[in-house]
């Protein structure tokens, strides 16, 4: 072996010391294989990336040519790479990808559950299982207690009950609080650009929106400049590791999401994913996600109920679906108390005389509109 090898050894190993005394990991630095199809920024943008990766202190394989997706994963499944990361790729119906942005409010990093694929096809259970999601990403990225905190978009308050019902079952899960002054678990646009909560949980179309706002508003919308990508694809018993960016994402994007990538597996992100989805199971998840799949809901009203007589109506509920508030107004209409829908400045409200709000609480509960 040449002199000149024996040295670049020696440093590697210095370096691997360093990295493990500063961040108490230990072993080898993972391996990161970067599976390019075509960025729309050419092929220096994938030359700056890679550049980027080595001076940040990653280890990074540029694969290329041919059926690159298949040469990833023959290359994940025989352990050459520890993780990869690509674009468009097509995960399976049950994964979905955990974004991670830098919010322009406060310059802090926030995760988006989900970016990309779909954890499942009906919309509120995929809000329920994407929060779990963000929890594994963030765990897996450093964050040892993340908070979570749903965005204010159709589903979120179904969402909202079912994860708070996940909660009393036993599972670990910290809740933000809105930054606005009436606070809450659902979050509005100023908690999103504050990064409020540490995970956002949304429909991974709306978080695919997000991403592509919150990483190129600074260049147009053109070049994504900031953030680290759309994230990894989490769902039960999915073993590979592929984070996903854009063709339109920047050399520092392509960068971030390398280093994402090997915090990932540094940290042990397998273990940690199956630790959570074992812990959210047994506080009740499966039963969960079965009652929001049944269709309709008990004690919805029909449309030939009669309006009671008109009163003042000065209280208010919040947190029903807005596909659901009419039928809510029915519901108490039925139980002889006179509603109105409204939409107050967090969403959907349901509006009838203070001296029927409590009244009116029960009964929307029985009904099952609000937790």
């Amino acid at each position: 072996m040449s002199e000149r090898k024996i040295k670049a050894m020696i440093a590697e190993t210095f370096l691997e010391v360093a990295d493990a005394l500063e961040t108490g990991r230990y072993g080898k630095k993972p391996v990161i294989g970067f599976a390019s199809e075509g960025s729309e920024h050419g092929r220096e943008n994938i030359d700056e990336a890679m550049r980027l990766i080595e001076r940040a202190g990653n280890k990074a394989i540029l694969i290329e040519g041919g059926d690159i997706h298949r040469k990833m994963e023959e290359m994940l499944d025989a352990g050459e790479i520890d993780g990869a990361v690509t674009m468009h790729y097509p995960f399976p119906v049950g994964v979905a990808t955990v974004g991670k942005v830098v919010t322009p409010a406060r310059g802090k990093p926030m995760y988006l559950a989900a970016t990309t694929g779909i954890s499942d096809t009906d919309r509120v259970c995929g809000m329920v299982k994407n929060a779990v999601y963000g929890v594994i990403a963030a765990k897996a990225d450093g964050i040892e207690s993340p908070t979570v905190g749903i965005a204010n978009v159709d589903g979120a308050r179904q969402a909202e009950r079912a994860l708070l019902r996940l909660k009393e079952g036993g599972y670990d899960i910290r809740f933000a609080d809105s930054a606005r002054s009436d606070g809450g678990i659902v979050m509005r646009g100023n908690d999103l650009l504050c990064g409020t909560p540490d995970i956002m949980v949304m429909d991974s179309l709306t978080g695919n929106l997000m991403v592509k706002l919150l990483s190129a508003y600074t260049s147009g919308g053109s070049y994504e400049s900031l953030g680290f990508g759309y994230g990894p694809g989490i769902g039960p018993g999915y073993g590979r590791l592929i984070l996903i960016v854009s063709r339109a994402s920047g050399a520092p994007v392509i960068a971030g999401a390398v280093e994402f990538a090997a915090n990932l597996v540094s940290r042990g992100w397998k273990e940690i994913a199956a630790g959570e989805f074992s812990r959210a199971n047994q506080a009740g998840l499966q039963e969960i996600l079965k009652e929001l799949n049944a269709s309709g809901k008990e004690g919805a009203a029909s449309d030939n109920v009669k309006m009671p007589p008109k009163v003042i109506c000065t209280a208010q509920i919040p947190g029903i679906e807005v596909m659901d508030l009419e039928d809510a107004v029915k519901t108490l209409w039925k139980a002889g108390i006179y509603a109105e829908s409204g939409m107050g400045c967090t969403g959907p409200i349901v509006l009838m005389a203070e001296a029927e709000h409590d009244k009116a609480v029960a009964a929307l509960k029985e009904a099952g509109y609000i937790g």
